[in-house]
């Protein structure tokens, strides 16, 4: 694509003419997807997110405003701990979910309304304890 447009030629045929040039040099030929038709793009106009976060098993969690958020990794939390072999961990983990809870609860609220409360690390604790036993 190293010519101008010429005045007085449209868009259209100018666009037409440098690809018709491209095929008679063979440029492109054998290019990858040749012959396949075109991936079908959904119905929506953000859908393709959805469908790559899907496809790709992305974890969906930063994308929720916070709110939705906290209360997914709240119901979430016996699952995360479960994996957990120390106690300190487990500490560690419930201390820095109370603290993001209070920073939402100081802030202005974005999305839905928070109802998260930060949860007893005594009896989160006592709770990991016991499901370890049963184990």
């Amino acid at each position: 694509m190293t010519d101008r447009k010429p005045l007085g030629m449209s868009v259209e045929s100018w666009v037409e003419r440098q690809i018709l040039a491209a095929q008679e040099r063979g440029e492109l030929d054998d290019l990858p997807g040749s012959g396949k038709p075109l991936p079908q793009r959904p119905a929506g106009e953000l859908d393709w997110i959805a469908q790559k976060v899907r496809s790709e098993n992305l974890d969906t969690t930063p994308l929720l405003p916070p709110a939705l958020a906290l209360a997914k990794e709240l119901d979430e939390l016996p699952r995360t701990l479960a994996g957990e072999r120390a106690e300190r961990r487990v500490r560690e983990i419930v201390t820095d979910l109370n603290e993001r809870i209070r920073y939402a609860q100081r802030n202005p609220q974005v999305g839905p309304p928070l109802r998260a409360v930060p949860v007893d690390p005594e009896e989160t604790v006592r709770a990991w304890r016991q499901a370890r036993s049963e184990a």
